[in-house]
């Protein structure tokens, strides 16, 4: 069960087999109907959900009205609302944050800057969270392309290296994540342990990050997990204007899942590629001017690392580490 920690690990993947000699190029691709077919927010015919259950974590859970991943991920972040203050105030910052990268990209599904107010005032999904705090389904189609440093040198686009990654690392028990270590804690601090170390860098050397946002509170969860900010600190990170355009550290400028669209992680992927290649698409005419006003540019300026921060569920996580250097 890979789910959105998957773009990450099949890209290592993809260097394995490179480097193992058994070919030169490998394509990565997901498209799905994510809107107009049987996806959780999806406009299909929808299943009856507790026949959609696989595997015996979804047996313990489904019989108790856990079928959707906002009811099972949500677990986890209650709590820490619960042991660290974090609020949904706090959480609105991410929607808010991502809604300023979507504004400048034609490719965004939803285009329009929100605000804290707008996020808290929308309706229930599953309580403490609304409906702005949940991703966009949609309909989409993507691909990246994996080769040797050498023929990628040899191709029409700037090279974007690939400095480490970690491949769907687990906690105790991933398909029960809560049976073991906090019910707050998440895969992505195992992740860090090994990603940094192959990469080379650390959360300090980063300038732009593709954190998972299936919902705010998973994009949150994971920047604490990576160490971008102490754990218990991502409410007082996402919200003091770090993650935005012409922030410190911008956070999927493209939108995200929040708003660009629902791609399983592969888009954020896409957008730390064109963000080191210095050719995001926006509204610039001509060279990018770094004006972050509404319908402008969404190019980071000078970016040189970025680190993806894929995510299956709390007890599985991905992530990988690029640069243009």
């Amino acid at each position: 069960m890979g789910g959105g920690s998957s773009t990450e690990a099949l890209t290592g993947m993809a260097v394995g087999v490179i480097e193992a000699g058994m070919c030169d190029a490998v394509i990565i691709n997901r498209s799905m109907n994510g809107f107009t077919e049987t996806r959780t927010g999806g406009t299909g015919q929808q299943a009856p959900r507790f026949t959609t259950a696989n595997g015996l974590d979804s047996l313990q859970t489904a019989i108790y009205g856990f079928s959707t991943p906002l009811q099972n991920f949500s677990l986890a972040f209650v709590r820490h609302m619960h042991n660290y203050g974090t609020t949904n105030e706090q959480l609105a910052e991410v929607k808010v944050a991502h809604s300023w990268g979507a504004s400048n990209n034609p490719k965004a599904y939803y285009k329009t800057r929100l605000t804290v107010e707008d996020v808290v005032n929308s309706r229930y999904i599953v309580k403490p969270f609304h409906l702005l705090d949940c991703c966009v389904e949609t309909d989409n189609g993507t691909a990246i392309i994996v080769t040797t440093a050498e023929r990628a040198a040899s191709l029409a686009k700037p090279v974007v290296k690939i400095l480490g990654l970690a491949g769907r690392v687990c906690k105790w028990q991933a398909g029960y994540p809560w049976q073991n270590d906090p019910i707050s804690q998440v895969a992505g601090e195992y992740n860090a342990r090994i990603l940094w170390p192959n990469a080379g860098v650390g959360p300090e050397d980063i300038d732009i990050t593709g954190s998972y946002d299936a919902f705010t509170f998973t994009s949150l969860i994971q920047l604490e997990a990576y160490g971008f900010c102490p754990i218990g600190e991502g409410g007082n990170y996402v919200s003091d204007g770090t993650i935005k355009l012409g922030g410190k550290r911008p956070n999927n400028p493209s939108g995200g899942h929040l708003c660009e669209g629902y791609t399983h992680g592969m888009n954020m992927v896409i957008e730390n590629v064109r963000q080191l290649r210095k050719q995001v698409d926006d509204y610039c005419e001509g060279e990018h001017n770094f004006d972050y006003s509404e319908g402008a540019c969404r190019q980071v300026r000078d970016p040189e690392i970025t680190a993806n921060l894929g995510w299956a569920n709390p007890g599985t996580a991905s992530s990988m580490v690029m640069t243009n250097q």
